[in-house]
């Protein structure tokens, strides 16, 4: 596994941030990680990025513990920006890939492609403080992808950002991971997780409540929901008795099966009385549904 959280736990004083949380998270992956507001997940983030240190527990990067030597192979954008607003951009951008141990001319090389990738060249002479949010937004991720890190982790990316830029922002980290950035992805817009996220994990009260591929997790919390789609009209009233009817159009019904019948057993039936069948498609649950459900089954 590229990264390995092990039986990580952290207390301030009488808050227990994070309970013996442990997942492995595989490289050239893009994995979302949720949880409502005090789950835990920022300080989690911080003790991967070691700017906090866990109480016990270990995490392990690229098969080695963690080590200050691996943070150079890490890209961290937190949701509080950490902008210099008196500085220029152009500035601003070679002062971060300074930082990042780049000469002159490969900090101006770096510069230059991203510059021109986000169409921002206009932007270089103009201070932080006068952008817009949005504009400040695009400045933080190309100072956090300037290295090309092995591990990109994101803290609500797209706050602020339009949908023009949050589609370029998008763009950017599926060509990153692509070329082989592992993306950790922090939010709490699951629009944007079903979209761009493989895996997830999902955390809540400072402890990991569900793990795994996003289509496995919705596979494993489905509801027996099926979309049928008719050529005509239908008659609800002849429909078999077991079956709990959801919603209705003029030609389409959603239905939820019992146990006692599967949908290849409806469709016969269906079919056997001649109803005008063109579709059928299984409802699967939103990562939001689940993320409500399994949030507050927790809390109750």
């Amino acid at each position: 596994m590229f990264l390995q959280v092990n039986n990580i736990s952290k207390q301030f004083e009488d808050k227990q941030a994070l309970a013996d949380v442990s997942f492995s998270i595989e490289a050239g992956k893009i994995y979302g990680l949720l949880g409502p507001n005090g789950a835990g997940k920022t300080t989690l983030i911080r003790i991967i990025t070691q700017i906090f240190y866990p109480d016990s527990g270990t995490v392990f990067f690229d098969g080695e513990p963690l080590l200050n030597k691996h943070l150079n192979q890490i890209g961290y954008m937190p949701e509080e920006r950490g902008l210099y607003k008196k500085m220029k951009v152009g500035e601003h951008l070679q002062y971060f890939a300074q930082l990042r141990n780049f000469s002159k001319n490969e900090a101006k090389e770096r510069i230059d492609f991203y510059i021109k990738k986000f169409e921002i060249e206009s932007w270089l002479n103009k201070e932080i403080v006068d952008l817009s949010k949005g504009m400040q937004q695009k400045v933080q991720f190309i100072a956090t992808i300037l290295h090309r890190p092995k591990l990109l982790i994101l803290d609500e990316p797209f706050s602020g950002l339009d949908p023009i830029n949050s589609e370029v922002i998008k763009d950017a980290i599926f060509e990153l991971n692509n070329n082989g950035t592992t993306v950790l992805f922090s939010t709490h817009r699951m629009e944007n997780v079903e979209e761009i996220c493989s895996d997830i994990i999902l955390m809540n009260q400072g402890k990991k409540i569900l793990e795994g591929k996003v289509s496995d997790i919705k596979q494993q919390f489905k509801n027996n929901l099926y979309r049928i789609n008719f050529s005509k009209a239908i008659e609800v009233s002849i429909f078999p008795v077991d079956v709990e009817i959801q919603e209705k159009g003029l030609d389409f019904i959603v239905i939820k099966l019992s146990e006692h019948i599967n949908i290849t057993q409806l469709l016969k039936k269906l079919i056997d009385i001649g109803m005008p069948i063109v579709g059928v498609h299984e409802i699967l649950p939103s990562i939001h549904q689940i993320f409500i459900q399994q949030v507050n089954k927790i809390e109750k």
